[in-house]
């Protein structure tokens, strides 16, 4: 077990993966290390505000107030990550692997772990803790959001070689298992139903039990029928209303892959 660490240790403990949030054994399952969560909570009650300014006099200044000790990170070439100037912020506590870029303007909360050659594109969010596997494509606008506390909930996970598209929306402990696509405009909590029109079954989590998305499963945004369970009330349907839900349309495949295919040149 790590030896508990506590205020800037965690921190830097953090950023260089040597602990994170959430570790994947063995057997697939994910741990949560509580212990991790609460200390990052401390971190924030224990810090004062502080005022930073950033910035050329003769071009423009700005100013910031956060918690001392969390504000955002400082990088080098020998980093091995790009971070393409425009707005982008990723803060104290936060991991990028080697080969990660982060485009402008996006930003990493403090407990992410993001693995290696992954990408982080413009207007994405990585909230506090949440966990990204290597070569995961977070597409623009994507929202991964963070869960610090209860301390014991699971973050939300993203496994290896996942395709995010852009504007999909991933929340409240949602696992997304190897090489998953979500196309664009997904949006999945830990309650949303699935429909799996491959194998004819429905997928559903509960905040105690966030919702799975199984390896390689393409998912697609859909919509049902509203249906008051043991009701025979069709005012809803009389109109035509419906909720959002989410299909998965296929297994990833050849076709897939090449629609997802990043082009290494830029990377």
């Amino acid at each position: 077990m790590t030896e508990r660490l506590r205020g800037q240790a965690l921190l830097r403990a953090l950023e260089s993966g040597e602990v994170r949030v959430a570790e994947r054994g063995a057997d697939g399952a994910w741990r949560v290390n509580a212990w991790v969560k609460e200390e990052i909570l401390q971190c924030f009650r224990e810090a004062g505000l502080v005022r930073t300014v950033v910035g050329d006099p003769a071009h423009g200044q700005f100013s910031f107030v956060d918690k001392a000790g969390l504000g955002a990170q400082q990088w080098d070439v020998a980093d091995g990550v790009r971070i393409v100037p425009g707005g982008t912020a990723i803060r104290r506590g936060a991991h990028l692997g080697k080969g990660v870029i982060v485009m402008p303007p996006a930003y990493v909360n403090v407990g992410a772990f993001v693995d290696e050659g992954a990408m982080v594109d413009s207007h994405a969010l990585i909230g506090s803790c949440a966990q990204i596997g290597k070569r995961v494509h977070v597409s623009a606008a994507a929202q991964i959001g963070g869960v610090l506390e209860p301390a014991g909930a699971r973050p939300v996970i993203v496994e290896d070689d996942v395709f995010i598209g852009g504007n999909c929306g991933v929340y409240e402990g949602v696992l997304v298992r190897r090489g998953a696509v979500l196309a664009s405009g997904v949006v999945l909590s830990a309650s949303t139903p699935v429909f799996d029109l491959v194998e004819r079954r429905e997928l559903r989590g509960s905040r105690e039990q966030p919702l799975e998305i199984p390896q390689r499963a393409v998912v697609v945004p859909g919509s049902r029928a509203v249906q008051r369970e043991g009701s025979s009330d069709t005012w809803a349907a009389e109109r035509g209303l419906s909720v959002a839900c989410a299909l998965i349309v296929k297994h990833r495949d050849e076709q897939t892959d090449r629609a997802t295919a990043l082009e290494q040149a830029l990377r």
